[in-house]
């Protein structure tokens, strides 16, 4: 049970990204100026006790294509487990559109692996690792498990005023599911980054039971600053940012 609560966790903490804001309006955007390349530590805690870390970095292919990876290295008691996972995607017309997922996991537990590439304009979906094809609509913005969330803050960036967002997402098993976000409230927090002002919002999973809380801070372009899960009233684990690199340059507030 404490394995598949901690896996639960990590996966729903690399599903999370960050993307930066600028006016609210619906005209297209240049990614590359307004979400420069990045890279952004958190420390991972389970009852406020820190037990590992995590790292998201965004950059820039020579393709235009952006290249978004985040890792997670988690110690604690009899656990412990590495998980990687990358998207590979573009941005036309305030669209988020991915190309090629790769996710790994190692440690304690079952190691896996996925690997899919995505053709939007034939609606194919390749599954690499079981040498499936699938035909895909993606006529509804389909996302896959990591490039969503660039496409949820991309939202909240152009109609900061909609509470309520929901994303299809195509699963390592091929099948689709609708993400449900729904803004919560404002909290100021104090984290390993320092003291900031945030917007939380919530996914709630009824058939598993599980509560995920998600803080992003305006004064940070909408950063994912904080994450929180439970199961079943049961607390997980959390994730709060302690330093945040944008073109090289540091940030730190403390």
């Amino acid at each position: 049970m404490l394995i598949k609560f901690l896996s639960s966790f990590l996966l729903t903490f690399l599903s999370l990204s960050c993307f930066f804001s600028y006016a609210n309006t619906n005209r297209p955007i240049d990614s590359q100026k307004i979400l420069p390349a990045f890279s952004a530590q958190y420390t991972v805690l389970h009852k406020s006790e820190p037990v590992g870390s995590a790292t998201r970095a965004l950059s820039y292919q020579a393709d235009g294509s952006i290249t978004y990876h985040y890792k997670t290295d988690v110690e604690w008691l009899i656990f412990s487990q590495v998980r990687s996972e990358t998207s590979i995607l573009t941005i036309d017309n305030n669209k988020v559109i991915p190309k090629h997922y790769i996710y790994t996991r190692e440690g304690t537990g079952r190691n896996k692996r996925y690997e899919w590439r995505y053709n939007t304009a034939t609606g194919k979906a390749r599954d690499i690792e079981r040498k499936r094809d699938h035909q895909i609509d993606f006529s509804n913005n389909l996302q896959d498990k990591l490039s969503y969330h660039l496409q949820h803050r991309l939202n909240l960036m152009i109609n900061a005023n909609q509470t309520r967002y929901t994303y299809p997402v195509i699963n390592t098993s091929g099948s689709i599911k609708d993400y449900i976000y729904q803004y919560d409230d404002e909290e100021e927090l104090m984290l390993p980054y320092g003291l900031i002002k945030t917007i939380r919002f919530k996914r709630e999973v009824k058939e598993k039971e599980r509560v995920t809380y998600a803080w992003f801070a305006p004064e940070l372009d909408y950063l994912l600053v904080k994450l929180y899960q439970k199961k079943a009233g049961t607390e997980q684990f959390e994730a709060q940012l302690s330093s945040l690199t944008i073109e090289e340059k540091d940030i730190k507030k403390l």
